[in-house]
């Protein structure tokens, strides 16, 4: 039996009215925290001065958040979704390589100034703390995944096959010096880039090489 349209319609627009205001929340949460990162650190601050400077209770900032590290990494499924659709919807002959530099470049230029100065604060957080670097690192292995997969398809291997393994974890850690580099400094970004690329792709071209031969 199908919903009658005039019952249905303002259920919809609860749901939605509902989202918007989970995702203000979330976004109150997460603006909250970077200001007192900033301000006091990541050890010298805690889960319920989050909560407080959000007007949210404690037990509140659980439903959007496991843990305070993750509010660092409070973009990171947002990301891995995006490149997951560009290693998955690269064109016919393009290989990950092609399809990361595609999805790379488009993304130059695009971030505020607000993006930027949550970026600069993360590198310094994880610099800062330890529990951060190592879950920075266990993200990036993360990403390291996706790239197996496409390389894997790259080589006709399967994802975890040795070769995709040693290809995406160079191309982990060359993600991770682009991530790193300071936005500010770096004049001519898509020329670093290129050049990380370019090696990665130098050593997926051999791989592709030594098995035809």
């Amino acid at each position: 039996m199908q919903d009658h349209p005039l019952t249905s319609r303002p259920v919809e627009g609860t749901t939605g009215l509902r989202e918007r205001k989970k995702q203000r929340t979330r976004e109150a949460i997460v603006e909250a925290a970077f200001e007192l990162f900033e301000e006091r650190g990541f050890d010298g601050t805690t889960i319920n001065d989050i909560a407080e400077a959000a007007e949210i209770a404690p037990r509140t900032f659980f439903s959007y958040f496991p843990s305070k590290d993750d509010v660092v990494f409070h973009d990171f499924h947002e990301r891995q979704a995006m490149v997951a659709g560009w290693l998955r919807e690269r064109e016919p002959g393009a290989n990950a390589f092609d399809a990361l530099r595609a999805g790379i470049e488009g993304m130059i230029g695009e971030a505020d100034p607000a993006m930027l100065e949550e970026k600069r604060c993360r590198h310094r957080l994880v610099r800062e703390s330890e529990s951060l670097a190592a879950h920075s690192e266990h993200l990036r292995g993360k990403f390291a995944d996706l790239i197996a997969e496409a390389v894997a398809e790259d080589l006709g291997d399967a994802p975890d096959d040795l070769r995709p393994r040693l290809v995406s974890a160079a191309a982990a850690a060359a993600m991770g010096v682009i991530d790193d580099m300071p936005d500010d400094d770096v004049d001519q970004p898509m020329e670093t880039i290129d050049d990380l690329l370019a090696f990665l792709r130098g050593g997926l071209a051999a791989l592709q090489e030594r098995g035809r031969g």
